[in-house]
């Protein structure tokens, strides 16, 4: 099972913004020996929050190994054509090594980000599943048809990166299936995976795609053996990825705590 963490770069608390040195951060995670980096992404969240391209092409150019992703990218807030662009750049500069999460948005953020950029947030499901029909031809540098008929080819093109996708409700899974290369979801228990993963198979099915594996976003216990026992039973239950944010500000402390886990 790989294990990750997030970049000091955003937080779910106003009064307590963990923002950090990006390089710095990113530098460290990988000299601790962990699989990945994830950036998280919103155009006016609920907290501060600093852009999530910027943020991850700054963590590819000061790192060589380790893995850096969009933990999640909301898509429906984008022109596609664009992100696609932005992500296939970020495939180019860092080595193709980009996880690329989508999501929807958090509903505790609201919907002023949509508003603000004149797009429907009632309709960004479906902005997004029309968005991930497209994406993968665009990252590649393939022709594609967009909805208005309009032809594009985008180059230079990159290999399509790891695709996953966020979500707790049907929905998102039935997403997952359709489009993802894993499901990833916030805090779910190791005595859930076994059902989730069975739910993502036979969605699977439907689509002819084998299943997604499951990723999760948790927390740990602060205890170092509780914690490593905790993480040993997402792993017996089958989880692929492992992302866990820092507690607090001292991101080192807390990516020495996972790298400790690990």
């Amino acid at each position: 099972m790989r294990i990750g963490t997030f970049l000091p770069t955003s937080t779910p608390d106003p009064t307590l913004p963990i923002l950090g040195d990006i390089g710095a951060a990113a530098r460290h995670a990988e000299n601790l020996g962990l699989d990945s980096i994830w950036a998280t992404d919103h155009l006016i969240a609920s907290a501060p929050m600093v852009e999530s391209t910027v943020t991850l092409a700054t963590a590819a150019a000061l790192t060589e190994r380790i893995h850096i992703g969009y933990g999640v990218l909301l898509l429906a807030l984008r022109p596609v054509p664009w992100a696609a662009k932005q992500i296939s750049a970020l495939q180019y500069v860092s080595g193709n090594r980009l996880l690329l999460g989508i999501g929807t948005g958090n509903p505790a953020h609201g919907d002023i980000a949509w508003r603000a950029t004149g797009l429907s947030y009632a309709d960004r499901g479906r902005d997004t599943d029309e968005a991930l029909r497209l994406l993968p031809d665009l990252i590649a540098g393939n022709s594609t048809t967009l909805p208005d008929g309009t032809g594009i080819t985008l180059s230079p093109g990159t290999p399509v990166p790891p695709i996953l996708v966020a979500g707790d409700v049907r929905r998102a899974k039935r997403r997952a299936a359709e489009f993802a290369d894993s499901w990833i979801a916030m805090g779910l228990g190791p005595e859930d995976v076994a059902a989730v993963a069975r739910e993502l198979a036979e969605l699977a099915t439907e689509f002819g795609r084998p299943a997604p594996t499951v990723s999760l976003v948790v927390s740990l216990p602060e205890d170092l053996a509780a914690a490593r026992e905790r993480r040993a039973a997402y792993a017996e239950a089958g989880v692929d990825h492992l992302i866990v944010a820092p507690r607090d500000a001292d991101w080192r402390s807390g990516y020495e705590f996972v790298a400790a886990v690990h």
